[in-house]
């Protein structure tokens, strides 16, 4: 089914670059920090920074609230999972998040069989943008998000590694883990199962 156009993503790091040094990201050394050492207050200050904007980013596009808090979780899971991954010859770190903020909005909408909102469309009426308050949730639960993913079984920790790190397909895990399908498909469940409901419980 094909989609309406994306608008632009948003460019948050333009107005967030060193002073000093016009091409210096000033969040690759915390990516870094994160791909390296699993550097929680590192962690902290990405989700801090990244997680409103991400939640404004998928209200103003349509999304329900309740859909757009779970976004945020998800992209900033994958910040946390994936951050080996970044490449600063390829991107901003900006640009990357947000890249990952619309490839879950997409596959999320694909999974629902409905087309994207068009943003243009007057009929449309945008979503209140988050406040002050709700924002500081948002940085509270990076801690939540951390505490969640240290918790999981460590079966359900690989095959969660493997598809958002990795991004094998589930046929790719199994046959990586020789475990069947369904087993792969299980385990990945389980663990996304156990992640929402340790944040919900402690908000």
């Amino acid at each position: 089914m094909p989609f309406s156009r994306e608008p632009p993503l948003p460019r948050p790091l333009e107005q967030d670059r060193s002073s000093a040094d016009p091409d210096a990201d000033p969040f690759e050394a915390l990516v870094h920090a994160v791909a390296q050492d699993r550097d929680r207050n590192a962690f902290a200050a990405l989700f801090r920074h990244f997680a409103p904007k991400i939640l404004n980013y998928c209200l103003k596009l349509g999304a329900d609230r309740g859909m757009a808090e779970e976004l945020v979780q998800d992209v900033m899971l994958a910040v946390w999972l994936k951050a080996g991954s970044f490449d600063p010859a390829q991107a901003t770190v900006g640009t990357w998040v947000f890249t990952i903020a619309r490839n879950r909005r997409i596959d999320r909408l694909r999974k629902e069989m409905r087309p994207a909102p068009d943003p243009d469309d007057p009929a449309m009426t945008p979503a209140s943008l988050a406040t002050p308050e709700e924002a500081a949730q948002l940085v509270q639960s990076s801690r939540q998000l951390q505490d969640a993913i240290g918790s999981l079984a460590a079966n359900q920790s690989e095959v969660l590694r493997r598809s958002y790190f990795l991004e094998q397909t589930h046929e790719e895990i199994a046959e990586d883990t020789e475990l069947p399908l369904g087993t792969v498909k299980t385990r990945l469940r389980l663990a996304l199962g156990h992640l929402k409901r340790s944040m919900r419980d402690k908000a």
